[in-house]
């Protein structure tokens, strides 16, 4: 895999979630903090940004091609062409402090998204939730202090998902038509020196690959959780890998860095890209049609 470069200077606080949309040809991210989602066009370079009215947590790609996107309590629709936004679901029972964070659409085409406590430390009292397209919210897991890492097999029949607190990364056998989970095992435990495990993509030969913003690295491991390679990151923050047209999108944090870390590392909070050795799974569509 060659050097990564930065593509776009976005210098959010938490640049996370980037989707590879490929009927625009664009990577999408949102900006956390920032309130805002992101699109870089990877044939004319053009970029442009749309403005929610409260935090982007994560974000997925509908069959209408809106997009289904988690903010802080609750799930909406958006139209990028329209601007149209409409609430999909209610406020999600959630503790005051939690707010949601990761999701993605599986290929149930659900939309999955988990919370995260907002204490220092955080406490297991996050969850994870399938919404659907008719806005019901069923909670699929709890005791988590942060929810992330979402990701399937290239068949569909492998789920992922880790909390970055506790250091695991966890897989169920999924069933791709009705979103039913079982056989739950963990995957890896994770070490320091291998980085809390954040953001997460699965490669079209069936690994996984982790963002470990704590180290500074990227993690790709086996279907059975056999660590294959670790490449260090340019910046330190890497939030989530995305495969996308040859190229490996990275996603970066730019919040609680020093201003020596920043003078160092001005271009943190960017989306960064390299050559992709693989390519990656195909990208689910939110079954709203």
């Amino acid at each position: 895999m060659s050097d990564f470069e930065v593509v776009w200077d976005s210098r959010c606080g938490v640049a996370e979630s980037p989707v590879w949309d490929a009927a625009h040809r664009r990577v999408m991210f949102c900006d956390i903090d920032g309130k805002r989602i992101n699109a870089l066009s990877i044939g004319s370079g053009a970029r442009e940004s749309w403005e929610f009215p409260d935090i982007v947590g994560s974000f997925g790609l509908c069959r209408s091609g809106r997009l289904v996107v988690s903010q802080r309590h609750h799930v909406v629709l958006f139209d990028p062409v329209s601007g149209a936004l409409t609430d999909l679901t209610g406020k999600i029972a959630e503790p005051p402090t939690n707010r949601l964070n990761d999701g993605k659409v599986g290929p149930d085409g659900a939309f999955w998204v988990g919370s995260m406590d907002g204490n220092t430390p955080r406490q297991k009292v996050a969850a994870l939730y399938r919404v659907t397209a008719d806005g019901q919210v069923t909670k699929q897991e709890g005791g988590i202090a942060g929810s992330n890492g979402l990701a399937w097999s290239p068949n569909g029949r492998i789920m992922y998902h880790s909390d970055s607190t506790v250091g695991i990364i966890q897989a169920w056998d999924f069933n791709p038509v009705t979103g039913a989970r079982d056989n739950h095992r963990i995957l890896a435990r994770l070490t320091s020196a291998d980085g809390r495990p954040d953001g997460a993509a699965t490669d079209a030969d069936g690994n996984y690959w982790s963002a470990g913003p704590s180290a500074g690295c990227l993690n790709c491991f086996s279907p059975t959780g056999e660590l294959l390679r670790k490449w260090q990151f340019p910046v330190p923050g890497p939030t989530m890998p995305c495969f996308a047209d040859g190229g490996l999108y990275v996603t970066s944090l730019r919040d609680g860095k020093s201003a020596e870390v920043l003078a160092e590392f001005p271009t943190l909070g960017g989306l960064f890209r390299a050559d992709a050795p693989v390519s990656g799974t195909r990208v689910g569509l939110f079954a709203d049609q």
